[in-house]
């Protein structure tokens, strides 16, 4: 795992704690130590996308380098679910939370709450409302604008549409950035914008009626590749010349995008095995006491068909 990829304050946080952000083992718990395993609860938005799962992975293996005992949850999307899954972590002990929310300010009242119980809670991947002790996640913005970016210095000119997604402040970051890098192209026009739920088989359904209704389309900026790769189908069952950019670094997406005379020229490719372990590590300073920066952003890297060659999660 490369350091350089995030903007880490080493200064407040414990060096073994440095240690399992970057992926060492040299760290213990000392309640685990006791006898008394710590319990760490983490809920997701969703566990149907390999980004969350590759997530999951990273934290089940660093949680077991200090025999802690791990609740997983998955919302569905479901801010209730969430709200109710989290609420079910405390009543089982959880003594640590990281929540990846399906809405930023629909889970506000159930971080107060843990935050009430002095239970840390650090946000992963997308910022949650109320009072959380940190937030880790890639800088979103710099991923819409460096896709978009890619995208209209490769078509030039034309019109071009955007799958957007659930209203969190990661998807709206990547919008707005896409938004701003395709500012700066004059022949270059926005004419659609439909909300493809993040998930590939309403992406799919959504890009299709997109294309029927923008025959002259130059391309397609999707919130993230789960979505994107429905998004590839629609435009490969159309027979159009429509280029596709998207966020994440999925490994199916950067196969697809590796392919010679793909419709898939790039996404900007964030890093869930580190952003899981330093919202873990975060979470587990201010257990221990120690200070901890309130947002933790880590970098974006574009991958085209060039870097999909060698590029890995």
């Amino acid at each position: 795992m490369q350091i350089n990829r995030c903007n880490m304050k080493t200064k407040t946080l414990p060096l073994a704690l440095l240690s399992l952000a970057l992926g060492g083992t040299a760290l213990s718990d000392p309640a685990a130590a006791a006898g008394t395993p710590l319990k760490i609860g983490v809920s997701f938005q969703e566990m149907n996308n390999p980004y969350f799962v590759t997530m999951k992975d990273a934290l089940q293996e660093a949680a077991g380098t200090i025999g802690a005992n791990v609740i997983i949850s998955d919302a569905h999307h479901d801010v209730s679910k969430q709200v109710s899954d989290i609420e079910d972590m405390i009543q089982q002990g959880a003594q640590i939370i990281i929540i990846n929310p399906t809405d930023t300010v629909g889970v506000t009242s159930v971080v107060k709450t843990v935050h009430d119980k002095n239970i840390p809670i650090v946000s992963v991947d997308a910022q949650a409302g109320g009072p959380l002790d940190a937030f880790v996640g890639s800088k979103n913005y710099d991923a819409g604008f460096k896709a978009c970016e890619y995208l209209a210095t490769t078509i030039k000119s034309g019109n071009i549409g955007i799958i957007d997604g659930i209203p969190v402040v990661p998807i709206l970051e990547r919008v707005k950035g896409c938004k701003d890098a395709i500012a700066k192209h004059s022949d270059i026009k926005i004419v659609s914008v439909q909300n493809g739920k993040q998930e590939r088989d309403q992406a799919l359904t959504v890009a299709e009626n997109m294309l029927q209704a923008n025959p002259d389309l130059k391309g397609i900026f999707s919130v993230n590749d789960n979505g994107s790769l429905g998004v590839l189908s629609a435009i490969e069952s159309s027979g159009s010349d429509v280029k596709l950019v998207s966020v994440d670094g999925n490994p199916e997406a950067v196969k697809a995008i590796s392919k010679p005379g793909s419709h898939f020229i790039a996404t900007a490719a964030q890093f869930p095995r580190q952003e899981i372990r330093l919202a873990l590590a975060l979470a587990l300073a201010r257990k221990w006491g120690a200070g901890v920066p309130k947002v933790l952003p880590v970098d974006v890297e574009l991958i085209d068909a060039t870097k999909a060659k060698t590029f890995s999660w």
